[in-house]
């Protein structure tokens, strides 16, 4: 069978073309266990949280499945964004949040500080998240050897705007003077309740919980393995 320069092109346009198509739908394909998931914006606070522990799961056993990901899905969420939760955590560049979750675009809200302090404005952002978006879920996420959290531990001058961030991890650092164990560890853990307490403080989240519309809870990720563990 002979072939034309032509039709040598059109196949080799098709082939692609059917790749490209072959991955969109694999992307977009639901394994079977999730095959009668319910859609991400009608969880309820407890799936919402659960969603985020099986995608930490994925990532720790090298079984991502890089969900929304695709073009199709960037374009999806570029008109409305519904993200089913919220993550505060840390601008730590080991801990990219959407990845070690195995997210992806538009599925979380993510506020990142040094220290994983609720600022005024990161209190803000995550009530907009909340209230106008519709996260069901906020993890205050901490992380071991936290600089921020050790350079309050150190109590050491700093420059700039620096100071702020360690002022609002102190109060952490006095809850476990007498605390037994590593003292960085405990401090990180004890500083993400702190933050969960200046949360559940906001008249805004404090009205969602109450109404069963959100969960605030705290995390603790593992450098070494990946893992997270609430606290």
């Amino acid at each position: 069978m002979r072939f034309s320069r032509r039709n040598v092109l059109k196949l080799g346009a098709g082939a692609v073309g059917a790749g490209v198509l072959a991955a969109e739908l694999h992307s977009q394909i639901l394994a079977p266990e999730q095959a009668n998931a319910i859609p991400k914006q009608d969880l309820t606070p407890d799936q919402a949280l659960q969603q985020l522990i099986e995608g930490n799961q994925r990532f720790v056993k090298n079984k991502r499945q890089n969900p929304h990901q695709t073009m199709v899905r960037l374009k999806e969420v570029a008109k409305e964004q519904k993200p089913f939760a919220a993550v505060l955590g840390c601008a730590d560049s080991r801990v990219p949040v959407e990845i070690v979750f195995d997210q992806g675009l538009g599925d979380l809200f993510v506020c990142r500080v040094a220290g994983n302090v609720a600022t005024p404005e990161e209190i803000g952002s995550l009530e907009f998240g909340s209230a106008v978006l519709g996260t069901k879920v906020i993890l205050v996420l901490g992380h071991e050897r936290c600089g921020a959290v050790a350079a309050t531990l150190k109590g050491t001058q700093v420059p700039g705007q620096i100071g702020s961030l360690l002022d609002a991890i102190r109060p952490a650092v006095q809850q476990v003077s007498s605390q037994t164990g590593d003292r960085l560890e405990n401090t990180c853990k004890a500083n993400v309740q702190l933050q969960i307490n200046r949360l559940k403080a906001s008249p805004v989240l404090a009205q969602l919980i109450q109404d069963n519309k959100l969960k605030i809870v705290g995390g603790y990720y593992d450098l070494d393995t990946g893992a997270l563990t609430l606290v």
